[in-house]
């Protein structure tokens, strides 16, 4: 049956690459310490913390989402003059122990800002 009855792993690396992440001609996000969610049949996910993230460009979202491997997911809207992108960020506020490295970070969904950037370093 091939990978039908293959195990779903989740794991969290660190990175040292450089990330940007955009808005327009806003940088919300410039990122050398985040960490890299790896999910069997997701593209892998960067998150961000909190410090290297423009939150005053963001605001919360009432929007949850519930992951069985993560956790509960909560949104926030980033919000640059008039512009409102609804949900582009989300956090595991307190996820599941086997990903505890992406407590409290923040990543973007790269189809909802305009350009989420990787640099070599």
């Amino acid at each position: 049956m091939g990978d039908v009855d293959a195990p779903h792993r989740v794991t969290v690396e660190p990175c040292a690459k450089r990330f940007r992440v955009y808005l327009g001609d806003a940088a919300i996000a410039d990122s050398v310490a985040a960490r890299l969610l790896f999910e069997t049949g997701l593209p892998v996910r960067p998150y961000l913390d909190r410090a290297d993230v423009a939150m005053h460009l963001l605001r919360p979202s009432p929007t949850r989402t519930v992951c069985p491997y993560k956790g509960i997911a909560s949104y926030y809207d980033a919000a640059i003059g008039g512009t409102v992108i609804r949900d582009a960020v989300w956090c595991y506020e307190d996820p599941f122990p086997e990903v505890g490295l992406i407590k409290g970070r923040l990543a973007f969904y790269p189809e909802r800002v305009d350009t989420l950037e990787i640099a070599a370093r």
